[in-house]
């Protein structure tokens, strides 16, 4: 674990007090578990996959910081890989040529995850373990939509401590991003998102090569879901592209047409090139084994998919193969960002467009990165995108600062202090996401996953004025992120008060450190305490409610807004910046 200052200490001992007070534990065989596991079942191998993206899904939900997120997660995977499992196997019959595997209900496991994070939660508390470890965490932006498609079958990964999730000591820090878009059902996206970093760490290549491991938990990854799709009579596949970041080194491995691209200096750096039937070299790999690639609508192996290379799809085998390309790229410290997407973004959105994209909000809003993610996937949509939409943008350096000057474009690679902490901080400024996104089937638009610290509503910069007759209330904005898992209310302590038909509401998160600049209460505690907690938040928390983060001018109070519309007709309150 790490909490390398006092500042993070104390942040991590108030986060544990909060979770340990909410959670409602132990939970017994017949109580319902705080979150729906997104499989059914379990085998012994996917036990640590499932555990660690159970912890962080429920830990991100209440918004723990990622490296405590990560730490927990591993202790909790830890103690139960060292429980017998073995009382909780089902005695189900064999069918002739399915995989004798022992499994698991995936409740009875989600059950023993969140007794046992709530143990380690209530013994991190009497004492909190150390080992400081730098913390150069990427800035990022996501966003992920269900779009015109009947479900979302796209999820993506995002682990910034990479090194505390697995408990690494000898290597550099490492960080992990992937999407997965899948077809013909989720499972394969979900087995994908849960279990392919876990192969990863488990190659005994990792820590010499870690691009021939990628590419073999690739493998490892699509033979056992094709085993699993045996078991359950799954019929379905994902593509999916992954970046490895281990220090200085970039480590690309992907399969089918899902993308990442390189933006250095403004400019467009290729990194791979997508698995599609048309590519003259997979045209000839899948005529070569007796398939066929045909136009019906599109180009499509056998006249069925689009894709060429994929996990899962076992009827398709092996003209659709497992089998991941690579790339390898060398950072000198002048790389701006990655945009990885799947195929519902790069359709329609040319590298060149989203990098013009990314340019303008960027010029427009001085650096900020918020929304970027949403604009992106906007652009898309407005492109004429129908499928679903998942977008990443993880910056590598600082984007309000000049790119550093160097005298070589590529090739060897920097020093650390070329791309030391430049585009990284101590605390994550945008989305910190746990390995697989929301499961639920009856969502329609979605921000992001349920572990995205994902804005409720625009982004509001400068300083906002809210006014009703001659009163208004000035607000300092800050783009710092939160969740709803803490809401109270009480009256505003200047005399401001809302515009007609709204109510006030104020959203304090104690969970996560200010950024810098952001003003603080001057008596924090005390401020604190005088708010009450409701029973349950005022109601969805949906288009009807409006969100503005910063601090009250009059009482220097470090709060996030939220103004309810009471009138139907009326969605959201005005305002006008001063």
């Amino acid at each position: 674990m790490m909490a390398g200052s006092a500042a993070e200490e104390k942040t991590f001992r108030r986060f544990l007090e909060l979770f340990t007070r909410e959670m409602r534990m132990p939970l017994h065989e017949s109580d319902p578990v705080p979150m729906r596991p997104l499989s059914d079942l379990v085998s012994e191998d996917e036990i640590e996959g499932e555990c660690l993206d159970l912890c962080l899904q429920h830990l991100y939900k209440y918004n723990c910081p990622c490296s405590l997120a990560a730490a927990l997660a591993r202790a909790t995977a830890d103690s139960i890989l060292q429980t017998d499992l073995s009382i909780h196997h089902l005695n189900k019959t064999v069918e002739d040529g399915a995989d004798p595997l022992p499994q698991i209900e995936a409740v009875t496991v989600a059950r023993l995850v969140f007794n046992i994070l709530f143990e380690m939660c209530c013994l991190w508390l009497k004492e909190l373990p150390f080992h400081r470890r730098p913390l150069p965490y990427y800035e990022t932006s996501i966003h992920a939509i269900k779009n015109m498609r009947r479900k979302m079958e796209d999820k993506h990964v995002i682990i910034p401590d990479f090194n505390t999730l697995f408990n690494i000591q000898d290597q550099e820090e490492q960080a992990f991003f992937a999407v997965f878009d899948g077809h013909g059902g989720v499972d394969a996206a979900i087995y994908a998102a849960n279990h392919l970093h876990v192969n990863l760490v488990h190659q005994e290549s990792f820590s010499q090569d870690p691009i021939e491991a990628l590419c073999k938990a690739f493998k490892v990854t699509d033979e056992r879901f094709v085993k699993k799709a045996s078991r359950e009579k799954l019929r379905c596949g994902t593509t999916g592209v992954v970046t490895f970041l281990r220090g200085q080194t970039l480590y690309v491995a992907w399969l089918g047409d899902s993308q990442v691209i390189l933006v250095r200096r403004g400019q467009v750096v290729e990194l791979m090139k997508p698995h599609k039937p048309d590519r003259e070299d997979e045209k000839k790999r899948i005529e070569a084994l007796g398939g066929c690639v045909i136009w019906f609508g599109t180009w499509r192996v056998n006249g069925s998919l689009s894709v060429s290379r994929a996990i899962g799809d076992s009827e398709h085998k092996p003209y659709i193969c497992g089998d991941a390309d690579h790339s390898v790229f060398p950072l000198d410290g002048s790389e701006d960002y990655l945009i990885l997407a799947c195929d519902g973004f790069w359709d329609t959105v040319s590298p060149e467009e989203a990098v013009r994209v990314v340019s303008d909000h960027l010029q427009e809003n001085s650096g900020d990165t918020t929304m970027i993610a949403h604009k992106l996937v906007a652009s898309a949509r407005d492109a004429g995108s129908s499928d679903n939409i998942t977008v990443i943008v993880v910056f590598l350096r600082d984007p309000r600062s000049p790119p550093p000057t160097t005298e070589r474009d590529g090739g060897e690679g920097g020093s650390t202090a070329d791309i030391g902490g430049k585009g990284r901080g101590g605390w994550p400024l945008q989305q910190c996401s746990a390995p697989a996104d929301l499961g639920y089937e009856d969502r329609t638009d979605s921000f992001t996953d349920r572990t995205s610290l994902s804005l409720l509503g625009p982004s509001l910069e400068g300083r906002i004025s809210l006014t009703r007759g001659s009163r208004k209330a000035c607000f300092n904005l800050s783009p710092d992120l939160f969740t709803t898992s803490h809401l109270y209310r009480e009256e505003p302590k200047c005399s401001a008060t809302p515009p007609g038909g709204l109510e006030w509401w104020c959203l304090i998160c104690p969970l996560m450190p200010p950024s810098e600049g952001v003003v603080q209460s001057k008596s924090s505690q005390p401020f604190l305490q005088s708010f009450r907690p409701l029973a349950k938040p005022p109601g969805p928390l949906t288009t009807h409610l409006s969100l503005i983060v910063g601090s009250c001018c009059s009482c220097s109070n470090y709060v996030v807004l939220i103004y309810r519309c009471v009138q139907t007709k009326r969605l959201h309150p005005p305002w006008s910046c001063v």
